[in-house]
């Protein structure tokens, strides 16, 4: 009896313990996830702080361009805001997070692809943010596309230990910002970099043309193939939904220190994503101005209208010229794609910044005079022509050691449509996020024909009133001789 309940309670022992490490693994997941949502929801309600309605609207004494990769804002550096901001006023080393110091006196403008944990280095309250959005489909692209460029430049070296020994001593000598000190470039740039190197090797130094007939974004032998780019871990680090992440201040060059375990969790467990895209939509409702890069030209017409009159009548320079600015209702169709023209204003040769015709051609107008907002279109319209013929000839030479990775939007349409749907699923929150932009941007440019309405309707009552003064002298007389009649 003795030995049949020790047997007995053995095999109860046995029982239990089978039990539990069955249940363990679900326990563990179970507590996995309720840490993270723990952590994405904690993290949530600290970034949960909301701006008066009234206020979002108006200029504030720093303005915060927060550039998303590819989507246009080089091109709204140079053509706006460095024709409204004079080189004192903008922040040093914006873009170089290493090296930047938002404390300086006469600091009113940042640009920069620091994510929105910069305006923790911000006075906040005394801060405006604004952006522009692409659709994310087109920004992946565009995004492996630049990489290529970039680092098929250094390709007219022998060899990728030359290339690396080279770049370094000429960063060393130079205080010029190169791409390499760039977010997200400085990561892209030397992987792609690397990879191209290894795959001339493979195929030898001196052949140019790969061997194989492919659409662009397939050239095994010779860049990395876009269907491996966005499966790469680097991609889904940096890249997918890289807007959503940079509009939270969640990217890996994020100064808040809890960024990487929020997005390792959003990673892990992507239904959490939805609070953070919740959060993102939240950061765009406050925003001054949020355009985007497909609409260009209404863009760029609203942004002069809504940011740089409101730059231009605070540095006392705007003289307000309603018959000029009244906007032409016209369909946006833009020749071409002003990111995919957009200069690369932090490396134009292989080492580091160099000055172009084109660049030199951008300096401000601030100070010289009277500005109107249809004068600063116009500026801006010239600007662009030479930024983007100055890009293509650029990305022409950049391509020429991997001519057969000739993009271009007729070779995109030759991209599987399974891949065209990865990228639309690996970037669900940001697809979401462009929509939430669309319909931001509808209503700032319902509000700006409203605004403007209001004040041709003023104009129009001044007038009136100025012509009433100047016959007034006419109809006392009449009536004064009516009366003595």
């Amino acid at each position: 009896m003795a030995r049949a309940a020790l047997r007995l309670g053995v095999r109860a022992l046995a029982l239990l313990v089978f039990v539990s490490v069955a249940l363990l693994p679900l326990v563990s997941s179970d507590d996995g996830y309720r840490h993270c949502e723990g952590v994405v929801r904690g993290w949530a309600d600290a970034s949960s702080g909301r701006v008066k309605d009234g206020d979002k609207l108006s200029l504030k004494d720093l303005l915060f361009f927060l550039h998303i990769p590819r989507t246009g804002g080089r091109t709204y550096f140079h053509c706006f805001l460095k024709k409204l901001y004079t080189n004192a006023q903008e922040c040093p080393r914006s873009y170089d997070k290493l090296r930047f110091d938002p404390s300086h006196p006469d600091c009113k403008l940042v640009v920069s692809h620091d994510d929105y944990s910069l305006t923790s280095k911000l006075p906040r309250e005394r801060t405006s943010v604004v952006t522009i959005l692409r659709n994310p489909v087109d920004r992946v692209f565009s995004t492996y596309e630049f990489s290529v460029e970039v680092a098929a430049r250094f390709l007219v070296h022998p060899n990728l230990t030359s290339a690396k020994l080279m770049t370094t001593r000429v960063l060393t000598k130079s205080r010029a910002v190169s791409t390499l000190d760039i977010w997200p470039w400085k990561y892209l740039v030397p992987w792609m970099r690397e990879d191209l190197f290894a795959r001339r090797d493979a195929r030898g130094v001196y052949k140019v043309h790969s061997s194989k007939k492919v659409n662009a974004y397939d050239v095994d032998d010779m860049v990395m193939p876009l269907h491996r780019y966005i499966n790469d871990p680097v991609a889904h680090e940096i890249i997918h939904n890289g807007a959503t992440f940079q509009i939270t201040g969640l990217t890996n060059n994020s100064y808040f220190d809890g960024a990487h375990e929020v997005r390792h969790c959003v990673r892990k467990h992507p239904d959490l994503g939805r609070i953070v895209l919740e959060v993102a939509k939240n950061r765009l409702d406050q925003m001054l101005y949020v355009g985007l890069t497909e609409d260009h030209e209404e863009s760029a017409r609203l942004f002069a209208h809504m940011v740089g009159a409101q730059v231009l009548s605070q540095s006392g320079t705007l003289t307000l010229d309603l018959k000029e600015d009244l906007p032409i209702e016209t369909d946006s169709h833009p020749s071409m794609e002003p990111e995919d023209e957009e200069t690369n204003g932090h490396l134009n040769s292989t080492h580091g910044w160099q000055n172009n015709e084109a660049m030199n051609s951008t300096n401000d107008e601030h100070g010289k005079g009277n500005m109107t907002v249809g004068k600063l279109m116009e500026a801006y319209e010239t600007c662009i022509a030479k930024l983007w013929k100055s890009q293509s000839g650029r990305r022409k030479i950049s391509l020429k050691k991997v001519q057969e990775a000739n993009f271009s939007k007729e070779a995109r349409k030759l991209v599987s449509e399974a891949i065209l749907n990865q990228i639309i699923s690996l970037n669900r929150l940001d697809m979401e996020l462009y929509d939430h932009a669309k319909k931001i941007f509808t209503q700032e440019h319902l509000m700006l024909k409203a605004q403007q309405s209001m004040v041709g309707q003023h104009r129009q009552f001044g007038e009136q009133k100025c012509l009433m003064h100047a016959h007034m002298p006419e109809r006392r007389k009449h009536d004064k001789m009516v009366g003595s009649a």
